[in-house]
């Protein structure tokens, strides 16, 4: 090309409209110029006849067209600089234009490409035929063009190209960069004043001057993502709130001992806040942060894999995390065997928390924190109630065998290896004198606790067992849920309803081992708990009592008074005790249900007008296990004297029945 002075083309504009096209002519006497190729494009271009429509009437490729497009769309930080003896001079820009080479002669050498090919199609065809085909013509009327018509045409972008291209093309004069009219403009880039005191603006401090020059843009602001998407950037990330630190975090390293997320987040954060804001995010594993399936898989999502909703994900995911808490190892067919989800997800959960190990399954990725499990006994135990509930609910799911938690207080196992058989006959012996040494001392508790009744018949005293090797308030809650409970109808409903609390229990008693102080705190923490419950959910099966139970501790906050241990045997005694009876559903012989989930719990008066109606209806279901709704409604008639709407039945049915294959049952006993 020709130096850039000789170009007679562009001029400065500042442009109303979005799109501006400029026309620079080209200098074909240039050696640099190939002719031969800038006849070719005109050949292409416009044919072998040239007419007042030819885009290159020289038949030569003597013109280039450039296009704008708009760079930013915020000129505030960007200044026009002009240094000259000493001195910056700034002008600020209202408006940026990109110009860019347009290549639309490429689509008209395109479109004339397609007309010669129909055009040589076209006279093939009119050799075949003898004569031309008459063809019926049908003429049409245009209607009238409304007016929302005619908006929506003019805004087309046929339209809109159509108008562009009629637009008549404006001839500009180039001024060269030493010529007259150049050296005038450009004096208005220079300040025009004189003495240094009126510029008063700059008798400011460096960072005013900084942030006079360069205002932090409102829109970038606004436009700023809230968190970093594929790339985490810890610059950007602590700015963020505390809670969308850590989530951030924990959404992608999946799995974090607590010390690690400590150092990320830095040394100045409190640890309180952290435990706090993990536990919304995360759940404990072996001593370590698992994120939660929901913040991997929300409410609306689907696995890329299979197209499986989110609900059944997390679902699958939280099965495996459980196994985790219950061993090291987890087997990938077993995983898959249960949750009938596909390798590719499956595999995908493991990943998140898993390494495979050849022959041997895939192991959890961290070791065991003993050391975070030891500090912060508080949110061990939240996160074991917490999985005791998680536990319920994917066995219930899933049809699982009830297995025993691990006697860690924490749900979390310990590390396991792979042991020889050698080894494993010294733990045995080694158990076997532990197991010794604990059934001396239960021997000598039990004598001790017959010898205080002995002499206070009327105190009834529970002594927690003691061990050098400090057993867990898992293994005496155990042998509480052992006890056989009460029920003996003295105060029952034609002998099928149960209630009252144990015969030997006074007022006074130590309440599960704590001292009569504290005892009547708990007893009324508990209480309250149990009465809000019944007012909600009028029937409740001991299971699904103590699964709401143990999502109220966790709600709860660390070191609350309930968390110093219930028993079920203390949990049933304080529903008796709030106004509930048991309810002695006939269970089948063959039926599936627990030994919990066959103790069914009602509430007997609620000081509702349906107090009679729920009081029938029990009695029902105390003589049997499922009913149909016609026998309901008569027995209902029969007993209350009037005839029940049908909207008072519903309601009755609704508080404490469900409905399954034509049949009624009791919340909670439904084998499906």
């Amino acid at each position: 090309m020709a130096n850039e002075e000789d170009d007679p083309v562009v001029q400065e504009i500042k442009p109303k409209q979005q799109k501006v096209e400029l026309e620079m002519a080209i200098d074909t006497l240039n050696p640099n110029y190939c002719r031969s190729k800038g006849e070719q494009i005109a050949l292409n271009v416009d044919g072998a006849c040239a007419d007042e429509t030819s885009t290159y009437s020289s038949k030569l490729m003597d013109k280039q067209t450039f296009c704008s497009s708009q760079t930013t769309s915020n000129t505030s930080r960007y200044a026009a600089a002009l240094y000259r003896q000493g001195e910056l001079h700034l002008t600020p820009l209202h408006g940026i234009l990109q110009l860019r080479p347009s290549f639309s002669y490429l689509d008209k050498a395109d479109a004339k490409h397609r007309e010669r090919e129909a055009a040589n199609e076209a006279g093939d065809s009119s050799q075949d035929e003898a004569e031309e085909d008459v063809k019926q013509i049908t003429v049409r009327f245009s209607r009238p063009e409304s007016e929302q018509a005619r908006q929506r045409r003019v805004q087309s972008y046929e339209f809109l190209q159509k108008k562009h291209a009629e637009e008549p093309w404006v001839h500009l004069h180039y001024h060269g960069l030493r010529d007259s009219r150049s050296e005038h403009e450009r004096q208005y880039l220079l300040c025009q004043g004189s003495s240094g005191v009126e510029n008063t603006e700059l008798v400011k401090s460096p960072s005013e001057y900084l942030m006079m020059l360069m205002p932090p843009s409102q829109e970038e602001e606004k436009d700023k993502p809230v968190a970093p998407s594929n790339v985490l950037s810890m610059a950007q990330l602590r700015t963020l709130p505390l809670a969308d630190q850590i989530k951030i975090l924990m959404k992608n390293v999946k799995v974090m001992p607590f010390a690690n997320l400590m150092s990320l987040l830095g040394p100045s954060v409190d640890s309180v806040a952290v435990l706090r804001g993990i536990q919304k995010v995360a759940m404990l594993v072996q001593g370590n942060w698992v994120v939660k399936s929901d913040i991997l898989y929300p409410k609306d999502s689907s696995s890329p894999h299979s197209g499986v909703p989110a609900e059944v994900l997390c679902r699958g995911r939280d099965f495996v995390m459980w196994k985790f808490t219950q061993s090291r190892w987890v087997v990938r067919k077993e995983v898959a065997a249960v949750t009938k989800l596909c390798t590719e997800d499956v595999k995908d959960f493991l990943e998140h928390m898993a390494i495979v190990r050849i022959n041997k399954g895939w192991e959890f990725i961290l070791p065991y924190d003993g050391e975070f499990i030891k500090k912060h006994p508080d949110v061990v135990q939240r996160q074991h109630m917490l999985w005791t509930g998680i536990q319920a609910k994917l066995e219930k799911v899933y049809n699982l065998v009830k297995e025993a938690m691990p006697k860690k207080p924490d749900g979390q196992s310990g590390p396991v290896g792979l042991v020889s058989g050698d080894q494993r006959v010294q733990v045995a012996k080694r158990q076997a004198q532990q197991n010794h040494a604990l059934l001396e001392r239960e021997l000598q508790r039990r004598k001790e606790q017959l010898q205080a009744s002995a002499v206070l018949p009327g105190v009834r005293i529970k002594e927690e067992p003691m061990s050098e090797e400090g057993e867990d308030e898992e293994e005496r809650e155990a042998e509480d849920e052992e006890e056989p409970m009460d029920t003996s109808p003295g105060g029952g409903l034609h002998g099928g309803l149960a209630n009252g609390l144990p015969a030997g229990r006074a007022a006074g008693d130590s309440f599960n081992g704590h001292p009569p102080g504290s005892a009547s705190t708990v007893a009324r923490e508990l209480r309250a708990f149990v009465q809000a419950t019944f007012q909600k959910q009028f029937v409740l099966t001991l299971s699904e009592l103590k699964r709401l139970f143990n999502l109220h501790l966790a709600s709860l906050p660390p070191g609350h008074m309930l968390f110093s241990g219930i028993s079920d045997r203390m949990l049933q005694d304080t529903v008796l005790a709030a106004g509930c009876k048991q309810i002695l559903v006939p269970f089948p012989p063959q039926t599936a249900a627990s030994p919990d989930e066959q103790k069914v719990f009602a509430l007997w008066e609620s000081g509702d007008i349906s107090d009679q109606h729920r009081q029938v209806l029990l009695e029902i279901f105390s003589k049997n296990y499922r009913v149909r709704r016609n026998m309901i409604q008569a027995r209902l008639t029969q007993e209350c004297g009037e005839d029940l709407s049908k909207q008072e039945v519903d309601k009755v049915l609704k508080d404490c029945c469900v409905s399954y294959g034509g049949m009624w049952y009791l919340k909670g006993t439904v084998q499906s």
